[in-house]
Order: structure tokens, then sequence, then C-alpha cells
């Protein structure tokens, strides 16, 4: 994880609004992911965090609001948009009649990318798929499935990746995997917005959290300061430091109650 706040933001959101007739899923969400950094939205099931995704996507409009992608604008300039990142859904989307190789090589000829072959090879050198490389996808493993699934996502070198719970379903070494493949995105410079419900994952991964509730951004920061929300550590016989856990429950209190809790920021205002 790098600490890159003094950089531009690679992806800008101001005051999203988004509600599905009666149900307002969004209402007024803030955030900016800077340049090469692992940004995590966390939240519960049915928080709106692929909502979030779907409109930076440009899958979906807005309500209201603006967001923008790599300096464009989602609602005005589509197109540049979308040439300007992938998108890696919550189930791998690769073909298990192909192999590994010749699902990378597939992607890299419709993007138009030079030498497939030479693509594909390199791909599957950095997530650690050369030696299944020639297997077809029907026999790979959740985890190398899912690092198939990035792999093809970076095909033609998109600045921006959306990993929208990119581990949903997988068995702890897959999500090892996984994660394995995220800091490798990371490390060779791509901005990653990671959406996720799974608490270890977002501490493990982001170099910032923004926990999103109730529709809107109730806090975000990096992991040292989500913690330094609670009260220090009692000492006993042992010093126990607040888990990212802690701070997600003591933020969103008894989901089963209802209202909406305030707004909370750390860190860098603009």
């Amino acid at each position: 994880m790098k600490t890159t706040s003094s950089q531009a933001p690679v992806i800008r959101v101001r005051g999203l609004e988004k509600s599905y007739k009666e149900l307002q899923v969004l209402r007024g969400v803030d955030f900016d992911v800077v340049k090469g950094s692992v940004f995590a939205l966390l939240g519960s099931n049915g928080a709106g965090k692929t909502t979030i995704v779907k409109i930076l996507a440009t899958l979906l409009k807005a309500d209201a609001g603006a967001a923008t992608v790599n300096g464009f604008d989602v609602a005005t300039q589509a197109g540049e948009v979308r040439e300007s990142f992938s998108l890696t859904g919550q189930f791998a989307a690769v073909d298990e009649i192909l192999t590994g190789r010749e699902n990378l090589v597939l992607v890299a000829k419709l993007r138009h990318v030079k030498d497939p072959g030479a693509v594909a090879d390199e791909l599957l050198g950095r997530f650690s798929l050369a030696d299944s490389g020639g297997r077809k996808v029907s026999g790979y493993s959740g985890g190398m499935r899912r690092r198939l699934d990035i792999s093809m996502s970076l095909i033609g070198n998109p600045p921006v990746i959306f990993l929208d719970e990119p581990t949903t379903g997988l068995d702890p070494q897959a999500r090892l995997e996984v994660w394995a493949a995220v800091r490798e995105l990371a490390a060779h410079g791509t901005t990653v917005l990671l959406t996720t419900q799974t608490l270890d994952e977002a501490e493990q991964l982001a170099d910032r959290i923004a926990i999103l509730h109730g529709g809107r951004i109730i806090v975000n920061g990096t992991l040292a300061q989500l913690k330094a929300l609670l009260p220090p550590a009692k000492v006993e016989y042992v010093e126990k430091q607040p888990t990212l856990e802690d701070v997600f429950l003591a933020l969103i209190g008894d989901t089963s109650k209802n209202g909406d809790a305030g707004d909370a920021s750390v860190g860098a205002k603009d």
C-alpha cells in the first residue's frame, strides 16, 4: 500500500444521489481516489456499493451529483470514461471451454491489442498462472478463475479497475490468492476501487477505507485514522487495539433501528 494523498484524484465523486422508486439508495456520496491507490468502499449488503460502481462505470445514471473517472465526466463523457477503466463483477466472467491463455488472447484480439499472445503470456506470468495457462478453465479453482478474470480486465492497460466484491463465494485460500492479485495491481500503478462487505479484506488491502451506511459515507480515512476514532485501548494484562470491525460496528450502530448516522470525515478536505 502507498501514501498518495498529495496526488490529484483519479476518481472524484461529489453529491451522488440515486433512488429506485421510493427507495433512496444514495443520499449525497462524496469521496476521492488518488492514483495508484487501493480505495475500499465498505458496507453491508444493500448499502449501495454496487450502485456507485455502476454509476462510475456509466451503466447507471445518478439522480443528482457529479463524478469523474480519469478526468472525464461520467454523465457527459461516457465514451472516454469507458476507455479508462475495466470492471470485474462479483462472479468471474471467463469462458470455461477455453484455456486460460485462450481467454486472454481472445480478449486481447477483441480490444485490438498488438501481439495478443505476448500479452497473454505476460499476464499469465504476472498472476502466477503460467503453469496452468494451457489448461481449460473448467478445471481451475475459484481463486485461479478470479485471478484470470482480473488479468483479463487489465488487457489494454486501463488506469482504473473496479473490483465489485471480488472474493464473493471464495474459500479462504482462493481469497488470499485474489488479495495477492490486488496488491499486484497497485504495485504496477493501477488505481483500484474495491467494494467489499468483508472487514478484514478492507483492512488488508486498502490505503483508504470509506464506510457506506444509510446512503452516505459516514467516515473516510486510513485504517490508522479509523482506529483512532475509538477510545484508546485499556491496558490490563494484554493491550487490545481496536479492529476495523470494532470501528465499523461502533459507527453504524444497531442496523435494526431506523434513522441515519451522522456524516464523519477523516483526513484532508477539499
